[in-house]
């Protein structure tokens, strides 16, 4: 349950959107530690944490299908060269014996079914590997997004969530749109340095072209992070949003923040052998949720940013709800009477 102010509707206050001028005249007067203050209180007191798990899970859920689809579009098109960069990818980004486990996954959906290459239980269970991993992924990711727009709703103090059928409609499409443009982006950015190498080995494609892929690889792969952003921002809140100026704060925030969290968990993951030692061949399977978590956190997090600076455009800087006698129950829920 929210505890938090609802955010007033600020492209409504004068008829029009507010321009990218109000947004930083508004940051400057409130002053940027003041606006985190604000933005923390509003994301943990609108129970970002449970809400960033929650989508965690879901998100966590729609990775390890999206292997095996990859590696069962390997199979269908008869690209064993595609299931060995999967396979070398997953390997080389999983940390310590985890690969294994991820590993044997791909081997599974890839794999023939009999010594004969023309054995249709071959391209049969491809397809098998192509449909289960795509349908289970995309099921999962949109309770991810519809997930997303509960936190959101509860950040911005809003109460009750669309319709049901509205509300999985409008996170199926953020999966199609934003879902996609996020898995680029991870892709490049996480998993980026480990696929041009396996593209470089199972390829041969050289050192020149592999250097241009490390290049290319991040601009692209934060721009893709930006879109998908800016678009969970813009259309996950069941509330009218403001121009994109006014997200453009958190949203900036959100990518800054899991690059650090991203960087931070590698960084930990490679220099502790306690981490594979203590998981074993469930190693890589906690990295991704400890990853998926941070993921989740810092949306919310730049969600409750961008709401913070519309909430103090709108003359609501405290985030929290009155609770005058201090009891846990804000003074607008407490029964009458009491």
């Amino acid at each position: 349950m929210s505890s938090v102010r609802a955010v007033p509707e600020t492209t409504d206050m004068h008829g029009g959107d507010l321009s990218a001028d109000d947004a930083w005249h508004t940051a400057r007067r409130v002053g940027l530690l003041a606006l985190l203050q604000g933005s923390f209180l509003r994301f943990r007191y609108g129970d970002g944490f449970s809400h960033a798990r929650a989508f965690a899970l879901q998100l966590a859920l729609a990775t390890v299908p999206l292997i095996i689809a990859g590696s069962g579009l390997a199979s269908v098109i008869g690209a064993e060269s595609v299931a060995q960069v999967v396979a070398r990818t997953v390997v080389a980004v999983s940390p310590g014996t985890g690969d294994q486990l991820l590993a044997d996954v791909v081997d599974r959906g890839s794999a023939p079914a009999g010594d004969d290459e023309d054995d249709p239980r071959s391209e049969n269970l491809g397809e098998l590997a192509v449909g289960f991993g795509l349908v289970t992924a995309f099921a999962a990711l949109t309770s991810a997004f519809a997930q997303l727009e509960r936190g959101a709703n509860r950040v911005y103090g809003v109460e009750r969530d669309r319709p049901a059928l509205r509300k999985y409609t409008r996170a199926a499409a953020l999966t199609a749109t934003a879902g996609v443009a996020l898995g680029v982006g991870l892709v490049l950015i996480v998993a980026g340095g480990p696929f041009g190498d396996a593209i470089e080995e199972v390829y041969r494609w050289g050192d020149v072209t592999e250097t241009v892929w490390d290049v290319v690889r991040w601009p692209v792969g934060l721009a893709a992070l930006v879109v998908a952003v800016t678009t969970l921002f813009r259309f996950a809140p069941r509330r009218h949003q403001p121009g994109l100026s006014w997200l453009g704060l958190g949203a900036g925030l959100t990518v800054a923040a899991w690059l650090v969290a991203s960087g931070a968990i590698a960084l930990y993951v490679s220099v502790s052998g306690e981490f594979s030692a203590t998981y074993g061949p469930l190693a890589g399977i906690m990295v991704l949720l400890l990853w998926a978590f941070a993921t989740g956190v810092a949306l919310l997090a730049g969600i409750a940013v961008s709401a913070q600076l519309e909430a103090v455009r709108g003359g609501v800087e405290d985030p929290l709800l009155l609770d005058a006698d201090d009891d846990g129950v804000p003074d607008e829920r407490a029964p009458v009477g009491g």
